[in-house]
């Protein structure tokens, strides 16, 4: 497995990934497929300081990484949003570790202070592994979403450096 930077080239594998997840998970809270197009202006606001991470198996993307900006006040700077998504064939394969033990490192070398992650309430895999990383509980948000006909809470966690 090789993990590098997000190329725009990536963009067709992550989007398949991503539409996945947004048909058969509440991993995250949108609800209808998204095109390429999307993906390129999603794609847009990443770089240097907020960087996507692929993970890569016989060239083909497997899961990716992404670092995004908490809130857009200038105070918030240092704070990042981390999500991690990973193809459905490819699940409990550690894949997710990788890219989080590389996407933390990059935090670090960026000089971000604390990484926020939002987990939906009943994804203990995520909850659990966010753990193995020093990621503590900090607060839930009650029925702030409603996906497959039910609401949903989501649980913050946040890693300070």
């Amino acid at each position: 497995m090789i993990i590098r930077d997000a190329v725009e080239t990536d963009l067709p594998e992550i989007l398949n990934i991503y539409n996945h997840a947004i048909l058969t998970t509440t991993a995250t809270f949108d609800l209808e497929k998204e095109t390429l197009e999307q993906r390129k202006q999603w794609f847009s606001h990443y770089g240097k300081k907020h960087p996507i991470l692929v993970a890569c198996i016989d060239d083909q993307v497997v899961g990716y990484c992404t670092l995004s900006p908490y809130r857009s006040k200038a105070a918030y700077n240092r704070t990042v949003e981390l999500s991690v998504y990973i193809d459905e064939n490819y699940r409990g394969k550690g894949i997710a570790k990788h890219l989080m033990t590389e996407i933390i490192k990059r935090a670090k070398e960026l000089g971000h202070h604390v990484i926020i992650s939002g987990i939906t309430k009943g994804n203990e895999v995520s909850v659990k592994m966010h753990e193995q990383f020093g990621f503590e509980y900090i607060g839930c948000f009650k029925e702030v979403g409603y996906k497959f006909d039910t609401w949903l809470d989501v649980l913050f966690y946040q890693l300070i450096f």
